[in-house]
């Protein structure tokens, strides 16, 4: 039988945690909260959103490298806009990847002893969950970003330099910014109380 959240919530049902991949840019709070449940069937749940959203902020991370902004600097090799996709895609899913497991290990060490966390593995959800806004930019900013620079955003010397990239930067690190103050969000509401001391 599926365990049931609050309210009737299934917990262990993907879809919903795909849902709640979304829904934590809204409703953080509720999000976090749910994901105190450590159990084995609600991180299986989790999988498929944590991936995604791993995936996806690691592909927006990666767009900003600067060894990505001169890709089509290469006189040996013919960057075409699939093989920069390609390239991009595998290169963001390995560094999407490290970070969410060292990441995850990082943090973890760090706020366990103060009883924010109750896993490694809560930890890696934890920082996947609070990934988001990192994920939603590379479907709010990059598009802009290649409308208005075109194929310059992968050479060096093009148009996306000046105030109008600075912008674009600007903008990059408040998703950034929107994504650390999730995290800290999350920490906060996963911290397992100390049970009161019994009177004697």
């Amino acid at each position: 039988m599926a365990t049931q959240a609050r309210g009737g919530t299934p917990q262990t049902d993907e879809r919903y945690w795909l849902l709640q991949a979304v829904a934590v840019l809204v409703s953080p709070r509720e999000v976090f909260a749910a994901l105190r449940d450590d159990s084995d069937e609600a991180a299986r749940a989790r999988s498929e959103a944590v991936l995604a959203l791993v995936l996806l902020a690691g592909i927006a991370s990666v767009l900003w490298a600067p060894n990505v902004g001169r890709m089509r600097d290469d006189l040996f090799v013919q960057w075409d806009v699939v093989l920069i996709a390609i390239v991009v895609f595998f290169g963001g899913a390995i560094y999407g990847i490290a970070a969410y497991w060292v990441g995850g290990l990082v943090l973890h060490a760090a706020v366990s002893p103060f009883r924010f966390t109750r896993s490694y593995r809560q930890a890696r959800q934890l920082l996947a969950f609070a990934a988001a806004p990192v994920a939603l930019s590379l479907f709010l900013v990059w598009p802009v970003r290649l409308a208005v620079y075109g194929e310059d955003v992968f050479k060096s010397g093009g148009s996306d330099h000046g105030a109008g990239n600075w912008a674009f930067v600007a903008v990059q690190l408040a998703f950034v910014a929107w994504a650390v103050a999730l995290l800290v969000l999350g920490l906060r509401a996963s911290r397992r109380v100390a049970p009161p001391v019994p009177h004697r």
